[in-house]
C-alpha cells in the first residue's frame, strides 16, 4: 500500500519509526536530497563518497567517490542520475567550488569556479536549469547548469542560505541579524522586493526551506531554534528550542502537506509539531546521535535522518497488518541495532 501523503495526520507522524538503516559511511554524512518526481535519494559525505538510493525498496543503487575535491553539500537537478555537488577540498587552488556529476557513468559533466570558501546552502530551481550556491565568502551566486560561468552574485553579510519556493518565483536568502530576504527570480537584479526579520533571534540561519504550498518558510539558526514564518508577511507562525548542539547544525523539515514540521535535536531525540496547533505530536529517540541531515520525502510517508548513519523512517503499520507493504523498507538493508 502506497501512504498517500494527503491522509497524514497526528497517529500516523506518531507511528513513523526506523524501517532501514545504512552504517557503512566512514564519516558524517554533509547533506541529503530527494528526487522531486523519482524514488531516489543522493547523500554526500565525510568519507568523499557520494551514494544514490532507491527509496521505495531502500537499496543502495551506487557508490562514487571523490578524493580530489570531497562531497559536502548535495542536490539533485531534474534528471534522476544528475547531481551538483560542492567541493570540500582545494577551494583556493582550484576554485572548483561545484561539479555538475553524472551518477550514471561516474562522470563530472562540469564544474562551476568562483566562491573561495566553503559552500553552505544549495539547492535547483524546480522549474528551470538554475540553482543557487550560498558560501562561508558571504556571497551567493546564481547558476545556469548549462553556462560555466556564473550568472548573479548578491554579496551579504555573514553566512547565507538560500532556497526556492515550489513554483521556483521567488527565492529567499536568510542571512545574519535574522534577516530574510526574497528575491523574484526573474529579475533579482532589481534587489529584494520583501524583508522580513526574525524577531527576538540575531542567531544565523543555517538553513531555510518554503513549504510545498508556498505559503510558509521554515528557518533553522545556528543556537538550535526553529522558526515557521507566514512566506507572504512574514509573521512568526510558531517557534521551538531544540537542545544545543555544538559543532553539529540541526536540520529541521516540512511534511509535504505543510501540516507538520520534523526536526532533530541537540540531545539525539527526534521531533514532530503540528503547525497549526502548534503542539508537539511526537518524539523518537533517533538511534543514530544528533542526526545533521533531515528531510521528509516529497510524495511519500517518510523521512530520512542522517549522522554518520542513514535511517529510513516509515508508518508502522505492524500492529495493523502484518502483510508485507511497499512502504515496510529494509529487507534489503541491515536492521536497526
Amino acid at each position: 500500500m502506497k501512504m498517500s501523503l494527503t491522509e497524514l495526520d497526528d497517529d500516523i507522524v506518531r507511528s513513523m519509526a526506523i524501517g532501514a538503516v545504512f552504517s557503512d559511511f566512514g564519516g558524517k554524512v554533509n547533506s541529503i536530497d530527494f528526487h522531486r518526481k523519482d524514488d531516489l535519494l543522493v547523500t554526500a559525505s565525510e568519507d568523499d563518497s557520494v551514494r544514490l538510493y532507491d527509496i521505495a525498496n531502500a537499496k543502495l543503487l551506487k557508490t562514487t567517490y571523490h578524493k580530489k575535491h570531497g562531497a559536502d553539500r548535495i542536490c539533485f537537478t531534474h534528471h534522476p542520475s544528475s547531481v551538483i555537488c560542492s567541493s570540500r577540498y582545494n577551494l583556493d587552488s582550484t576554485g572548483e567550488s561545484l561539479r555538475y556529476l553524472s551518477m550514471y557513468d561516474n562522470r563530472c559533466l562540469r564544474y562551476f569556479k568562483g566562491h573561495k570558501e566553503r559552500i553552505v546552502s544549495l539547492c535547483m530551481s524546480p522549474i528551470n536549469d538554475s540553482f543557487m550556491s550560498g558560501s562561508m565568502d558571504h556571497s551567493v551566486r546564481i547558476w545556469d547548469l548549462r553556462v560555466n560561468a556564473c550568472q548573479g552574485i548578491l554579496h551579504l553579510r555573514g553566512r547565507p542560505s538560500v532556497a526556492y519556493d515550489q513554483q521556483g518565483l521567488v527565492f529567499a536568502v536568510a542571512m545574519e541579524g535574522g534577516a530574510i530576504k526574497l528575491f523574484d527570480s526573474r529579475s533579482y537584479d532589481k534587489g529584494p522586493f520583501d524583508t522580513f526579520l526574525v524577531g527576538g533571534d540575531m542567531a544565523e540561519v543555517c538553513d531555510i526551506k518554503f513549504s510545498n504550498d508556498g505559503k510558509s518558510m521554515l528557518l533553522t539558526t545556528t543556537n538550535n531554534n526553529i522558526y515557521v514564518l507566514d512566506a507572504y508577511g512574514g509573521e512568526k507562525r510558531c517557534g521551538y528550542s531544540l537542545e544545543p548542539s555544538p559543532n553539529i547544525t540541526i536540520e529541521a523539515t516540512f511534511t509535504p502537506d505543510g501540516q507538520y514540521v520534523v526536526s532533530g535535536s541537540g540531545d539525539g531525540t527526534l521531533h514532530a509539531w503540528s503547525i497549526n496547533t502548534r503542539n508537539e505530536v511526537a518524539t523518537w529517540t533517533s538511534h543514530i546521535g544528533v542526526p545533521s541531515c533531515l528531510k521528509w520525502a516529497p510524495r511519500r510517508a517518510m523521512f530520512v535522518a542522517a549522522s554518520s548513519v542513514l535511517t529510513f523512517w516509515i508508518p508502522n503499520t505492524s500492529n495493523a497488518d502484518s502483510n508485507p507493504t511497499d512502504t515496510e523498507v529494509g529487507a534489503q538493508s541491515e536492521q536497526p541495532q
